[in-house]
Order: C-alpha cells, then sequence, then structure tokens
C-alpha cells in the first residue's frame, strides 16, 4: 500500500516556490514536476512491507536473463518486458518485493527505499551483485522455479513425461518437475551441472 494520509500532511510543498501538492499524488513514492521545474515528492522513502524469510524481488524490463538466474536459484522474481516504472513501483508495494533495475533515475523519480540498481551489463556479474548485496544463498538445489513462469515446480511421474523429453534422457534421469502454469518438464542432467560451474565460479 502507499501513504496513508492521515500519517502523512495533507499537502506536500515545493521546496523550491513553495506550491503545495494533494498528497494523494505521491502515492507509493511518486514525485512530480512542479511548474517552477523543481521535483517535488515526499522527504521520507517508502518501501513495501518485506517479511524476514527468503527476499522476492521484481526486475525492470531490462533484466530478463537476470530475473531467469535468479528462478533457477529458486527465488521468487516477477518480471514483464513491458512493465512500466509505476506498474513496478506498485507491485513491489503490494506483494512485498524488492526492486532490480538498471534505471539510475528510478530512485529520483520515485522515492522508493527497497531497490538496487544494478550496474553491470553482463547477467552472471549481475548476479553477483545481487547475491552480495542480499547474501543470497546460491549452493542449495537449482530448478525449484519456473524460469518461464517463476511458479514453484512440481514433482512429475516419470511416465507423465514421457512423450515430453528426449528418450535419452527418459532412461538417464528419474525424477522430473513440472511447471504448473506453462506445463514446461524440468530434469537434472549434464546442463545443471554446467550452470552449478559457472555459479561456482562466479559466486563461490
Amino acid at each position: 500500500m502507499g501513504p496513508k494520509a492521515e500519517d502523512l500532511k495533507m499537502a506536500v510543498p515545493c521546496p523550491r516556490c513553495g506550491r503545495e501538492y494533494d498528497v494523494t499524488l505521491f502515492q507509493f513514492g511518486r514525485t512530480i514536476h512542479c511548474t517552477c521545474g523543481s521535483r517535488v515528492g515526499l522527504e521520507k522513502r517508502l518501501g513495501p512491507p518485506l517479511s524476514g524469510g527468503k527476499p522476492r524481488f521484481i526486475a525492470d524490463a531490462m533484466l530478463g536473463r537476470l530475473a531467469r538466474w535468479l528462478r533457477v536459484l529458486g527465488y521468487d522474481t516477477a518480471f514483464d518486458a513491458d512493465i512500466e516504472d509505476e506498474t513496478l513501483v506498485r507491485r513491489s508495494f503490494e506483494e512485498g518485493r524488492h526492486i532490480l533495475t538498471r534505471d539510475r533515475r528510478l530512485p529520483q523519480e520515485w522515492r522508493i527505499r527497497d531497490y538496487l540498481v544494478v550496474g553491470d551489463d553482463e547477467p552472471l556479474e549481475q548476479l553477483r551483485q545481487i547475491a552480495g548485496h542480499f547474501a543470497l544463498r546460491w549452493d542449495g538445489p537449482l530448478f525449484t522455479r519456473c524460469t518461464v513462469c517463476n511458479m514453484t515446480l512440481e514433482a512429475a511421474a516419470r511416465e507423465d513425461v514421457a512423450e515430453e523429453v528426449p528418450p535419452r534422457v527418459l532412461e538417464a534421469s528419474d525424477r522430473f518437475a513440472r511447471c504448473p502454469g506453462c506445463g514446461r518438464v524440468y530434469w537434472e542432467g549434464s546442463h545443471t551441472e554446467r550452470m552449478r560451474a559457472r555459479l561456482a565460479r562466479i559466486l563461490g
């Protein structure tokens, strides 16, 4: 939720000219430009109510590959390639998520607290930054979430996926999982070992 009117002044003054704006214009930490050219917003930075458990994230439109890596590690990471800043910030409040962004203007245009500006272009280097900042665990089981839908995977019987995986995989693997959203099937294999090796090089 955004700021409650009873907890804040009903008018927010421009720091330059003193013109006052209704507090409801500044939901979720939004700022606006005054007619004098100055930016107006709440003095206090706002943040969503975050639980003390495993962190949850929402990534902006420039961080799709990073979002997939976070999902590989089992972290609940919302992503929409067409998301706009207003929706990004609103969802972070409503769903209790940390914002991950490449846009350095975002924390200026929205006076938000729970965000991280990601500095690197390469997804695994981005992951290194986030893992250090949030003290993320990376050595647990991989693929507990769908990398496409972000939903928690469910165990699937071999006979139920027999027609959806290559025969060699069916012979070599005895554990499978399926996304209840998109139906994608996952299994442990050489690809997961390669991914673990890359994670160890970057995060180990």
